[in-house]
């Protein structure tokens, strides 16, 4: 199987830092990189349909495991066509195990070496989730790239629970990737990516970064990160993860969706990213602009009629004003979710471009100093 496992291309290394762009190489076309992921948890962008994403030009989007196998489930989605003839998204998906959302919505929980038995949040049926049989459910989706099986923990646990959970997890690492050589040679084309935990136990960190590029998988995620942690905290430790990777793969981290942390992550080297974040806040009013956070529902906006950013090009700052906008905000219309969403999953998109262009010319050490002084000066 070696062949298909290398997918990323190298194009340009940054002189002053670990920062690259590349080019990963999945079923459903190639993906650009350093690439921000947008979140679709349920096979769909909240308040995004598919042309829009198709027209920012996003090459690959997220679904979640834990919810599509509740509703509507995995043999229907089968049925459907997989993800992309289900949702009629014909670029890339991203699936993720699952595991994180049983851990953070499940009522009830029961980790075992065998897998983890959970009560659905929906109605509370219960489940088990296998690696085996996690992986068969992404197969199911046809995701262009699955995620593992993992056991998360949080912030500030005891060493003997990360210790716990990364036995675990790297245990289940070697049975997913059993189930999906199965898959593979079955005709399934998608990659599995492995997850690097540890928690914020360098010992461990190295352990499972040294175990997870041992067994030479298409691509690499770190885990682990982003929860909850102070931003210095999660600098360090996936700076300290990194060096124990190998180059030449695709790396992702989990989680991530503010410019601080995306300049942070490139900056280390790191590939790919995802986080709701930018349409979480969209429906909050809350909108990316190059001078920071923009509150829509603030009453300085009532009359003014410029864009949200007059740096933007996105269709929604060319053609509606701010005072506009607040005005659907506060009148709780559909429309405000969508426009909001729109401007600042297409700000982020574009700051990828940026940064593309920055690594390229062997000046990305400049841009982020600039983006972020520019950002950090407020609305």
């Amino acid at each position: 199987m070696s062949e298909v496992l290398k997918i990323f291309d190298i194009k340009h290394k940054n002189k002053d830092s670990r920062a690259r762009t590349g080019t990963v190489h999945l079923p459903h076309g190639d993906v650009r990189t350093p690439v921000f992921m947008p979140v679709g948890t349920n096979a769909t962008v909240k308040a995004m349909p598919k042309d829009f994403l198709e027209e920012i030009d996003f090459d690959i989007i997220l679904a979640n495991t834990y919810h599509l196998f509740l509703r509507p489930g995995p043999d229907l989605i089968k049925e459907a066509g997989g993800l992309h003839g289900f949702s009629q998204w014909k670029k890339n998906f991203l699936t993720d195990s699952g595991g994180f959302q049983v851990f953070s919505l499940s009522k009830l929980r029961k980790i075992t070496d065998e897998g983890v038995r959970f009560q659905s949040h929906i109605d509370g049926s219960y489940h088990m989730f296998t690696p085996e049989n996690v992986v068969q459910t992404q197969t199911k989706f046809n995701s262009d790239i699955q995620m593992q099986l993992d056991v998360c923990s949080g912030w500030g646990v005891e060493r003997k629970e990360a210790e716990r959970a990364l036995k675990i997890t790297s245990d289940w690492l070697l049975r997913a990737k059993g189930e999906w050589e199965k898959q593979r040679e079955a005709g399934y084309e998608g990659m599995l990516f492995p997850i690097v935990q540890g928690n914020f136990f360098e010992d461990l960190r190295q352990k499972s970064a040294e175990f997870v590029s041992s067994l030479d998988m298409p691509g690499i995620a770190i885990g682990g990160l982003s929860v909850g942690e102070p931003p210095a905290e999660f600098t360090k430790y996936l700076n300290y993860t990194v060096q124990y990777l190998p180059e030449d793969k695709p790396k992702y981290v989990m989680g991530i969706g503010t410019p601080e942390y995306i300049l942070d992550a490139v900056q280390a080297g790191i590939d790919m990213f995802d986080c709701v974040l930018p349409t979480r806040n969209a429906r909050n009013g809350s909108y990316f602009t190059r001078r920071g956070m923009l509150s829509i529902k603030q009453e300085r906006w009532i009359h003014d009629f410029g864009p949200i950013d007059p740096e933007c090009n996105c269709k929604v700052c060319r053609t509606y004003s701010r005072s506009y906008l607040r005005h659907l905000f506060k009148e709780q219309e559909i429309l405000s979710s969508i426009l909001a969403s729109y401007h600042n999953l297409y700000f982020l998109n574009n700051m990828l471009k940026e940064i593309r262009v920055a690594i390229d010319e062997d000046r990305f050490e400049e841009y982020r100093k600039e983006f972020l002084e520019k950002f950090h000066t407020g609305v």
